[in-house]
């Protein structure tokens, strides 16, 4: 391998670690950590498993008494939340963290800070926290689906722990539904009295609970409404902004092709425009352009698209009448604003001239006079234009 190759693997496999290596890089190590720490238990748990079929609720009780191992449940947090992590998802970053920090802290509480479950845990945490910016995904459908993920762990959490630390309530909890109930009851941080741990253990489990709930809950929700809240602020504010800014500017009402045509070269000249869009016609106008969809014929359309402070407004649909009408509308509206209204048909001339546009345009009386003086030698003067376009001087 020469070194050009070399350089040139060495680039691509920069391009991919910047686009894609330390979400996975978290994915593995939360994979990782997660089979580390559910192995030792895998045969214990298979064995409950089989237990569970058999006898029932004895089974259950069993499948608690292991389950509730801060390391078999930590690990397999992780698992649940690796790919949601390779997916850069926010509310999967959360818990990881959560999942990581707790796992690093118990390790070190237990005196196992040499082992290999403390070190991956570590470089988890670390990893995470390093790149925290790269997990900025939070879709409603991921963020729920992680949510639902997060909710039914600390649910199946809090089942288990309350069925092996039964005697340690008063009521003692031996059967699966109070167990259900109990964890509810915390998780919701309702509280009714009616089951109260007495023990050390209990109480120290109903506080890992009770702050698991809440940190879950929270930021499931957070992350779920926060985007549709978030998004529907963000239209809000982005239509308030507009409106602010709909000053000096020209408005174009219809979509016809003369409408599209004078939107682009006044959008090339740097010109600020707005279009009005009727809701039943189809846009030809690109995603940059400002349009409001709306009649153009009613005052609160107008008044949305910046018609009374508009330099002029041009009235270029499909329909004379619709012209005619927009023409009143905008004159009744802002009798200051000049008003241009497009012919389509040059029998409507006269029709139109009535509501008095300041400026009219038929693109077929101008252009077949200037043909006719073209072909006859005839001048064109600034003096012929001017007739054509305000013919009512």
């Amino acid at each position: 391998m020469n070194a050009e190759t070399r350089r040139r693997r060495v680039s691509e496999l920069g391009a991919w670690w910047q686009t894609h290596g330390p979400q996975w890089l978290g994915a593995l190590l939360a994979a990782a950590t997660g089979m580390l720490l559910v192995a030792p238990r895998a045969r214990d748990l298979l064995q409950a498993w089989h237990i569970l079929l058999r006898d029932g609720a004895g089974g259950l009780v069993r499948l608690a008494d292991l389950a509730v191992l801060p390391p078999v449940l930590l690990g397999g947090g992780l698992l649940l939340m690796a790919p949601g992590l390779a997916q850069r998802a926010r509310l999967a970053w959360v818990i990881s963290v959560l999942l990581a920090g707790l796992g690093a802290g118990l390790e070190a509480w237990a005196g196992h800070r040499g082992s290999a479950a403390f070190a991956l845990l570590l470089a988890l945490l670390l990893a995470l926290l390093v790149y925290l910016r790269r997990y900025d995904r939070s879709s409603v459908a991921a963020g729920s689906a992680f949510g639902l993920l997060g909710i039914g762990g600390l649910t199946i959490y809090g089942v288990l722990g309350s069925l092996w630390m039964g005697d340690g309530y008063a009521p003692p909890i031996h059967d699966l539904g109070t167990a259900f109930y109990y964890t509810i009851e915390t998780m919701s941080t309702v509280g009714y009295g009616d089951i109260v741990p007495h023990s050390m253990q209990a109480r120290l489990f109903t506080v890992s609970l009770i702050v698991a709930g809440i940190t879950v809950f929270a930021t499931t929700l957070s992350v779920v409404i926060g985007p549709l809240i978030g998004g529907s602020i963000k239209r809000a504010l982005e239509q308030r902004m507009h409106k602010e800014q709909r000053r000096n500017h020209f408005v174009i009402l219809g979509v016809s092709s003369l409408a599209y045509t004078m939107w682009r070269d006044l959008h090339e000249r740097g010109v600020p425009v707005t279009v009005v869009v009727a809701p039943d016609r189809q846009s030809p106008f690109p995603a940059e352009a400002d349009v409001v969809v709306g009649d153009a014929t009613r005052n609160e359309v107008l008044e949305e698209a910046g018609v009374p402070h508009a330099q002029a407004v041009l009235t270029l649909r499909d329909d004379d009448a619709e012209n005619a009408f927009a023409v009143l509308a905008v004159k009744e509206l802002a009798p200051g604003v000049k008003t241009i209204a497009g012919v389509n048909d040059a029998r409507h001339l006269a029709k139109i001239r009535r509501v008095q546009p300041d400026m009219l345009f038929a693109p077929q009386v101008l252009g077949s006079d200037l043909l006719v003086r073209t072909l006859f030698d005839e001048p064109i003067d600034n003096d012929t234009v001017s007739r054509l376009l305000f013919p009512q001087r």
